[in-house]
């Protein structure tokens, strides 16, 4: 079946180059937003922030209410859509000291949708390091036909930090990269910035274009400056009316019994930037930020569909919408994100397939999805096999009007466990239950680190995030020794559908044994399917190996 599929691929990709005959397969706009919770649209029901246009697009397409990422960390949970795998199975983090190696990459969906003949483009932000070198290779770059994107944090003006954007007439992000896909869709002008491998997108060919915010993102959001380029909206919306801050709130000076024990979460060494949290006001002012972001980002959402209609393209290209995790704001006293709550892993999530029937569209639904699926469904739909090493399924059922359950319950991860206080954590939930456990929390605090660091006059930045050889290390013991009998230092169980904001730990409730035996024995099969049986195809990219690799050009040249 694959290599008839595969055959098909071919010939279509060379009926639509060589004699004029359109390529049917439906095209694909990914767009991804960063550190988005479920809530903070008018879709899933906010009643402040203005999203017309994404309330729109879920009114004709499909609303997932059970959507949920794989880990709550940025690189993680990108890997993870890319390759559709879990990280305990692709092996990348800021802490795991590797690269997502080419042969890994070769099966990413835009690997494999350009190799069956999609055209494919990247806007905005890439946070996945792929290749020697990790963003520095190349890789990622050359894998698409039209490529415009940061590495790393791109920041809420991203010509501050990028070559890349340069030329764009914009300051702001969204709007950059909403230059970005208007060029792609119809070459209304040629960004010297971007990289091209053909001067203009083949007509006929069907196309496969991801974009990536870095917004609501703090470290986008925490950069708005309200500069006198910056449109009205990032200047003064939301900042007439009472904005109310969120359920659940509480301010450090307020918190009397953390939400956890200090031995398991020590929020003393959190990162300084999520710090806002802590004062209402501060946590406030955030908050508009990340409202100003998102109508911003609706309102490229709009003009996307505008400019889809414009070029005859609206009637045959799905359309995806969600976030790589959600941000806590000081809910239960938190700050940040990693953790495997509701706040941090419940993301929105919107599929519009403009030829499903009639029917199909305008629908909320209730079955689970997760982050891992959307590269098998857009593969579904071009008619292109998932490569085995997937670990998502494709929910092209549930978005053409079915209600076939795709999973029975939903795993989650941490393992960016460092001296910034998290330790290793894992979740499954079904639709009634929620069990969390975590494990030794041993990392060396983050507070020491930048007390010497100042004394030896060592940058902040080099001692709190270099990665050393050693990390690889640890990092795989985090993967590995739950496997192999490592006991949790706590635990979680949640009635999730009594008690949606988790503040009632039933861990102890003796009435509840046998549900708890239940959740450990699907925590325990679904740990083993994340984990899958292969090692992960990774590199190393440590500070080492970087320093040789760096040195071995030198001498090369």
């Amino acid at each position: 079946m694959r290599l008839v599929r595969d055959l098909t691929s071919c010939v279509l990709l060379l009926l639509g180059t060589g004699v004029g005959v359109a390529d049917e397969r439906p095209s694909f706009v990914f767009i991804l937003t960063d550190d988005q919770s479920y809530g903070m649209m008018g879709c899933d029901g906010n009643e402040l922030t203005r999203t017309p246009h994404i309330d729109q697009l879920a009114k004709d397409g499909v609303f997932f209410d059970r959507a949920y990422i794989t880990s709550a960390i940025c690189t993680p949970s990108r890997i993870s859509i890319l390759l559709s795998q879990f990280e305990r199975k692709h092996g990348v983090n800021f802490n795991s000291g590797t690269s997502v190696a080419p042969e890994a990459w070769a099966d990413s969906y835009p690997v494999v949708m350009r190799d069956h003949g999609y055209y494919t483009g990247y806007v905005g932000k890439n946070h996945s390091p792929i290749g020697h070198g990790g963003y520095e290779s190349g890789l990622m770059d050359q894998s698409f036909d039209f490529f415009y994107a940061g590495h790393g944090h791109i920041r809420f003006y991203p010509k501050d930090l990028h070559e890349i954007f340069q030329a764009a007439k914009s300051d702001t992000q969204v709007e950059i990269i909403q230059e970005g896909v208007d060029d792609f869709l119809s070459n209304e002008h040629r960004l010297e910035g971007a990289i091209r491998f053909l001067e203009s997108r083949p007509q006929g060919k069907p196309f496969c274009l991801s974009v990536c915010f870095n917004l609501p993102h703090d470290a986008g959001a925490g950069t708005m400056a309200s500069r006198e380029s910056d449109d009205e909206i990032y200047k003064s919306l939301y900042r007439d009316i009472e904005i109310p801050l969120p359920k659940n709130y509480v301010a450090k000076a307020d918190i009397q019994t953390p939400k956890l024990p200090p031995h398991v979460l020590k929020t003393s060494e959190r990162q300084t930037g999520y710090d806002y949290s802590d004062e209402p006001d501060a946590a406030i002012q955030r908050i508009i930020r990340r409202m100003q972001a998102m109508t911003g980002i609706d309102r490229m959402v709009g003009r996307v569909r505008e400019k889809l209609k414009a070029n005859g393209l609206d009637k045959n290209t799905i359309i995806i919408f969600t976030s790589d995790h959600g941000l806590f704001t000081g809910e239960q006293g938190l700050g940040g994100k990693a953790l495997c709550y509701e706040q941090t892993t419940h993301v929105p999530f919107i599929v519009y397939n403009p030829n499903a029937s009639e029917s199909a569209g305008g629908r909320r639904c209730d079955e689970f999805v997760q982050s891992i699926d959307i590269a098998p469904m857009m593969l579904d739909y071009a008619g292109i096999d998932s490569p085995e090493v997937f670990q998502g399924k494709s929910i092209r059922g549930l978005v053409d009007g079915g209600n076939a359950p795709v999973h029975d319950a939903i795993f989650t991860e941490n393992l960016w466990a460092t001296h910034f206080g998290n330790p290793p954590i894992e979740a499954v939930q079904d639709k009634e239950w929620k069990y969390i456990r975590y494990y030794a929390n041993n990392s060396f605090p983050a507070s020491i680190k930048i007390r010497f660091a100042k004394d030896m006059g060592i940058p902040l930045t080099k001692m709190l995030y270099t990665v050393a050889d050693e990390n690889i290390a640890v990092y795989r013991h985090y993967v590995e020794s739950p496997l192999e009998g490592e006991e949790p230092i706590y635990e979680e169980l949640y009635h999730v559908a009594d008690d949606p904001h988790e503040l009632r730990n039933l861990i102890d409730d003796p009435s509840l044994k046998d549900q708890l035996s239940r959740m450990r024995a699907l925590w325990k099969k679904k740990l083993k399917m994340a984990r899958g049986t292969e090692l992960p195809k990774v590199l190393r990219y440590t500070e080492t190996s970087e320093l040789e690799r760096k040195l071995k050009e030198c001498q090369t040249r």
